[in-house]
């Protein structure tokens, strides 16, 4: 009798222990909070959200940039891997795929013939067989071509090489700044912020480590951009001899 006394009373004794042990689990659950584990941003206002994710990129020296970019109409599609020293990557326009090496001032442009038969022909269609468009188009494909500092593309080709220019443009979110959703980019935990201009955008910063911008994307269907390999470096090597071509003070196309 003591034993079965004793066996109930434990039974008895247990019960409100497992209540209270199921509610303290259901109130954890129900107010787990987002942030734990996390590197405390998305506590933050959205303003300093996005001071916390610009002083993260401005410190460091490397980035790889992916995406669509629309820009006056023009959609490219980029791959570039960027530091202060230059950059490296491909860039494609409706029309053609080329890619870019820049070192310090100097910058290489390497496409196949139908880029240059294009470039020659300023736009118009291509030239036939045996046409000068045509030859000067076969000796420059599959060339790293220096493009002169004086010749008009030079600017625009070397900003898709410029770390500092991109992410300037980039990141500058204007107008009121909201704070949106959690999300992931690549696996990694992300909080959202937004512009409210027209011109504005969503970027994605990350909640884990370092507050990197992770993703943004740009009002107006103006591109998605992915940022990545934060820190990571690469190296930038001027092409042999042989793969070089030297045109001159300017690329084919370059006065049309």
């Amino acid at each position: 009798m003591t034993a079965f006394l004793s066996s109930g009373r434990a039974r008895r004794a247990a019960l409100p222990v497992a209540i209270c042990a199921g509610l303290a689990t259901m109130l954890t659950a129900c107010g787990e909070d987002p942030d734990a584990g996390t590197n405390g941003v998305g506590k933050l206002s959205a303003t300093e959200i996005k001071t916390k994710a610009r002083t993260a990129a401005d410190s460091t020296d490397a980035v790889r940039l992916s995406g669509s970019l629309v820009s006056q109409g023009q959609t490219y599609k980029l791959n570039m891997r960027l530091k202060e020293s230059g950059g490296i990557g491909s860039v494609t326009t409706k029309n053609s795929t080329f890619q870019l090496l820049r070192i310090e001032d100097a910058l290489f442009l390497k496409a196949d013939a139908d880029f240059w038969d294009h470039a020659g022909g300023h736009g118009e269609e291509s030239a036939g067989p045996g046409d000068p468009d045509t030859e000067v188009a076969g000796k420059l494909q599959d060339k790293y071509v220096k493009v002169p500092e004086d010749d008009p593309s030079y600017e625009q080709l070397s900003g898709f090489t410029d770390m500092k220019t991109l992410l300037d443009g980039l990141l500058t979110l204007h107008g009121k700044l909201d704070k949106g959703a959690r999300d992931k980019i690549g696996g990694v935990r992300t909080i959202k912020i937004s512009g409210s201009e027209g011109d504005g955008g969503t970027l994605d910063v990350s909640l884990e480590g370092t507050p990197y911008p992770l993703q943004l994307v740009r009002a107006g269907g103006a591109g998605t951009l992915t940022l990545a390999d934060w820190g990571q470096d690469f190296p930038l090597e001027a092409p042999a001899k042989g793969q070089t071509v030297d045109y001159g003070s300017r690329l084919p196309g370059a006065d049309g």
